[in-house]
């Protein structure tokens, strides 16, 4: 009889990307450096964003949705992640304004089931010629509304 490691929880909202902590990730402690984690929740929202087709190829005038700024940035570290390795990031949308949108997410381990850091990051859809809030197009809210988090 063999014993079955225990499965994660579901996911109920969101999405899990993995990532990898390199080597030099870690800081002089030997810990996933404070910095490193907003670093790779970008990757993994550009990773999943390109799934969609919505990406930054060096023209902002082309970019679209892809032409957006940060306007804030919270998170919380909860566990310290001592190793390099296999981690994973759960990404969902809490809100999908207009022009603006804010993205919930957690540092974890790669089958979710423990979380490092979490936090929320604010961003506003940008017109490149003017730099002013200009709203998200139809194929990207479509792609949002499939990771926006159910309300309490």
């Amino acid at each position: 009889m063999t014993a079955e490691a225990p499965t994660a929880p579901a996911l109920s909202y969101g999405r899990l990307v993995p990532v990898t902590v390199h080597f030099d990730d870690l800081d002089a402690l030997g810990l996933l450096h404070n910095a490193r984690y907003p670093l790779m929740v970008e990757r993994a929202w550009s990773e999943l964003w390109q799934e969609h087709g919505i990406r930054f190829d060096g023209d902002w005038e082309a970019a679209g949705d892809a032409c957006n700024a940060v306007r804030e940035l919270r998170i919380s570290y909860d566990v310290p992640v001592t190793r390099t390795g296999t981690y994973a990031v759960h990404l969902w949308l809490e809100r999908l304004g207009n022009t603006g949108l804010t993205y919930g997410f957690r540092f974890c381990s790669a089958d979710g089931a423990v979380t490092y850091a979490q936090g929320a990051r604010v961003l506003v859809r940008l017109d490149a010629a003017t730099l002013r809030p200009a709203p998200w197009s139809e194929r990207f809210r479509a792609a949002g509304r499939e990771l926006l988090r159910p309300a309490d």
